[in-house]
């Protein structure tokens, strides 16, 4: 079901966030929601379901690694071709977490 209007300011910030995370590197939701400083996985989780189609979707996992739940073989695909670290079947948190600093390029 696609939403309906545009999203909010705080899904847009979601979305901001989501777009700058580097190939091969991961954030869970609860990093995204305390990297913004409001609210919490739950709410990061509901703008992914609602508007994340569009952005780097398979870069935002679960605390323990795990991609969305319907969504393993489509980001384990994006996973091999990013080589983002991994331990099985879910990213690698300890590797591949970022933590919103910039990467530079070199």
């Amino acid at each position: 079901m696609e939403p309906v209007g545009h999203p909010t300011p705080y899904a847009e910030r979601v979305l901001d966030l989501v777009e700058r995370i580097p190939p091969g590197m991961v954030m869970s939701y609860g990093d995204i929601a305390e990297y913004l400083g409001e609210g919490g996985p739950r709410q990061v989780g509901r703008v992914m379901s609602l508007w994340g189609g569009g952005v780097p979707w398979w870069r935002v996992v679960h605390a323990d690694g795990t991609p969305p739940p319907g969504h393993e073989r489509r980001c384990l695909e994006h996973w091999h071709r990013e080589d983002t670290p991994l331990r099985g079947s879910r990213a690698d948190i300890r590797a591949a977490r970022w933590d919103g600093t910039p990467r530079n390029r070199a």
